[in-house]
């Protein structure tokens, strides 16, 4: 294996006929790591202070074997991404290259080109990544401090094969209320719409973000001019790469709950979501929709359910099971 090391926003480009590929055969596999996603958090979201720098490692025919996008903070490295925005991050290589990668992005880390650290701070690791066995192997070589912590968890739905079994299978309490919610939802005439190419995007995600700050005041506070870029520039990509589920429940013609899906890899990934109090509260339509998202997911044959980063009590209520994402910290002795 060999490494190249590329600085700044080139990488984006240099890299783009191969960055997207071996997302799709990565040991993590997620929609945090194509290169549109990484490319728009990077202009949007970045650190101002911060650098960004790509270790892509290659098989000595010159084929892409792994890459490592990290930006550097007050001689901190952590994954590009690696903010509220990212549920999933991890180095980008297929798992059966992983063992053979990861020293040689430690290789190039220390190479005199690159620039000056004294740390890395990896956030959102999942559980099952080899990452977690390496990276403590590689530490130990190297003579680094290493420590691992649980960062959070992401609950997820397994999905049944009909939405009567998936709701069979939840707690009979639970299945009852939101039973009871859809058919007074029905009754009022709320319908589910879900965003296609042919429809205005910029402006169904404009309605979204509408909805998004109007939920709560922590989201009103936390949807920044750089979020609502990084959103807009992400539905995009995702459209294009028919990857979006952004869907709506209208009442009266008007939109009153809103989900920012991504439908990939047999999973949909609820990414955030958007009520609005005057309209959704007195039919309860957070749980209509989130309910409705479940059944499409079914109806199209996904097979798992991921409300991604929180233990929110509601993802419960609808038969959630935590899986667990990691931190994961190196230091060099100084």
């Amino acid at each position: 294996m060999r490494s190249e090391l590329l600085h700044g926003e080139n990488a984006f480009t240099a890299l783009a006929d191969e960055w997207d590929l071996l997302v799709s055969r990565a040991m993590t596999n997620t929609p945090f790591q194509f290169l549109a996603y990484q490319r728009g958090w990077w202009r949007h979201l970045h650190p101002e202070t911060g650098t960004l720098h790509t270790v892509a490692v290659r098989h000595a025919d010159g084929r892409l074997a792994a890459l490592a996008c990290f930006y550097l903070l007050e001689g901190v490295l952590y994954f590009n991404g690696c903010t509220q925005e990212t549920d999933y991050l991890d180095l980008i290589v297929a798992k059966e290259e992983a063992v053979a990668s990861w020293p040689a992005v430690f290789d190039c880390l220390g190479s005199p080109d690159f620039p000056q650290w004294h740390a890395l701070d990896l956030c959102n690791v999942p559980a099952a990544s080899l990452t977690r066995q390496i990276l403590p192997q590689e530490a130990a070589k190297r003579g680094f401090s290493f420590q691992e912590s649980v960062h959070e968890v992401c609950p997820i739905i397994p999905l049944a094969a009909t939405f009567q079994a998936y709701l069979d299978g939840i707690d009979s309490k639970q299945r009852r209320e939101i039973q009871r919610k859809l058919r007074r939802a029905d009754g009022a005439d709320a319908s589910l719409r879900i965003v296609c190419p042919e429809d205005d995007l910029g402006q169904a995600v404009d309605d979204f973000l509408d909805l998004l700050q109007k939920s709560t005041f922590e989201k009103r506070e936390w949807l920044t001019d750089g979020r609502r870029a990084l959103f807009h520039e992400t539905a995009q990509a995702a459209m294009a790469a028919d990857m979006l589920q952004l869907m709506f429940v209208e009442v009266n013609g008007r939109k009153a709950a809103g989900l920012f899906n991504f439908d990939y890899h047999n999973r949909i990934w609820v990414y955030n979501s958007g009520l609005d109090p005057a309209l959704a509260s007195s039919l309860s339509l957070g749980v209509v929709i989130t309910a409705k998202a479940i059944e499409t997911a079914i109806q199209h044959g996904r097979a798992e359910f991921d409300f991604l980063r929180g233990n929110e009590t509601y993802k419960y209520r609808f038969g959630a099971q935590d899986t667990t994402i990691y931190r994961q910290q190196l230091s060099r002795n100084r």
